[in-house]
């Protein structure tokens, strides 16, 4: 089967970059730090945008915050969350500009208390994916008791824009939930991993 025949998830079809987001990424496991920290701060970019946008943007995100390095994203003064603003690449939101960085060392916090902030976030799934079992999009859900109390501890522990929905797109983005629909071959080759114990070290999405 070529990758056109593909069954795919309805909404990864509308062009080719959302294609090839969902075929290697979207579901993945995802235990990297660095790549755990994009999401992070992409999924609070995308609030009240769509996910197409942050996809197009993504490269630049990735310039103007140091590669999603938490610890120099940390580091960022006033003057630098001033030129951010100025970047056309990036949502020149200033709430979201400067949560990001709040967040950053909100990450770099985990990270020393828990030693990284993988092993803080998978128990809130067990330490392993979720394999659910959706046939129709209408039951996919938009929060979970999971991604109520990651948004709780999360704002208790000092993030901004990671509100219930924004935290499952999160789990959902990095594989702590398997949420491709059954029909879509996806959800299949991400169940069979999970089933071998499988623990992929996955690196964020390299395509522009």
């Amino acid at each position: 089967m070529t990758s056109a025949d593909r069954i795919r998830c309805g909404w990864s079809l509308g062009t080719p970059q959302y294609v090839a987001y969902h075929d290697t990424e979207w579901g993945v496991p995802l235990h990297d730090d660095r790549a755990l920290f994009e999401f992070l701060v992409l999924e609070g970019a995308q609030a009240g945008l769509s996910w197409s946008t942050i996809l197009h943007k993504r490269h630049h995100y990735r310039r103007a915050f140091d590669g999603f390095d938490p610890a120099k994203v940390a580091r960022f003064d006033p003057r630098r969350i001033a030129r951010l603003l100025e970047d056309p690449g990036i949502v020149r939101n200033r709430l979201k500009v400067e949560s990001a960085v709040s967040n950053a060392r909100a990450f770099v916090r985990v990270q020393a208390e828990h030693g990284s902030f993988d092993r803080y976030v998978w128990p809130f799934v067990g330490g392993a994916p979720t394999q659910n079992a959706h046939r129709t999009p209408r039951t996919v859900a938009a929060r979970t008791p999971g991604s109520d109390a990651l948004s709780v501890d999360l704002r208790r522990r000092g993030f901004s824009f990671v509100g219930s929905t924004i935290c499952y797109a999160f789990m959902q983005a990095v594989g702590m939930v398997n949420d491709h629909l059954v029909t879509c071959a996806r959800y299949r080759a991400l169940a069979r991993s999970t089933t071998r114990g499988a623990r992929s070290p996955r690196t964020a999405f390299t395509s522009q």
